[in-house]
């Protein structure tokens, strides 16, 4: 099992008393977590799209899949069918190892890190943020990208407020940048 899915098993009391929650299936928990890489400036290069798939691929320990536009755009200069951008879905222990490394070995290796912002809340207990690069996680090897890129990790919770969605993250270790909100 998981470490971090321990972590939340054993949070669960301190969770339910945190929120004052009386029933114990009204407890939030993580329900997925989405990778996504916008790859507009590749969508003429397959092999720098392959690349990026490869390199999420290796970040999420899982497959990623590519999204193709579904519609032509004149304005953005894309075709219908053209490669967009790469995307990769966890659940279950996947889930778990990827934010107990993200939160635990990557976001440190941030340069100037002072913690994720906390304003990137959706109202349900979801929270969105980006990255700059992916060089921050140790599994990437320099040599092997041919291009820098970010990315945008959704966190979708079952919690029905953000502040529940808020309490959760911050109990399984996600650095918030310290302040009010």
């Amino acid at each position: 099992m998981a470490r971090l899915k321990d972590k939340y098993l054993a949070l669960k009391p301190e969770l339910q008393e945190a929120l004052g929650i009386k029933n114990v299936m009204e407890i939030p928990a993580l329900e997925k977590i989405v990778i996504s890489v916008g790859a507009g400036f590749a969508m003429k290069d397959n092999k720098l799209i392959q690349n990026i798939e490869d390199t999420i691929t290796t970040i999420a320990g899982q497959k990623a899949s590519t999204v193709i536009a579904k519609k032509s755009v004149a304005g953005f200069k894309v075709r219908e069918g053209m490669p967009v951008g790469v995307r990769v879905t966890l659940r279950g222990e996947n889930m778990y190892n990827f934010l107990d490394r993200l939160v635990s070995i990557a976001l440190p290796r941030v340069k100037d890190f002072r913690g994720v912002p906390r304003n990137g809340f959706d109202g349900r207990g979801n929270y969105n943020f980006g990255l700059q690069e992916q060089l921050i996680f140790p599994e990437v090897s320099y040599d092997s990208i041919m291009q820098i890129h970010g990315m945008n990790i959704t966190v979708v919770t079952t919690a029905d407020s953000d502040k529940a969605g808020m309490v959760l993250l911050e109990k399984l270790g996600m650095p918030f940048t310290k302040g009010s909100n």
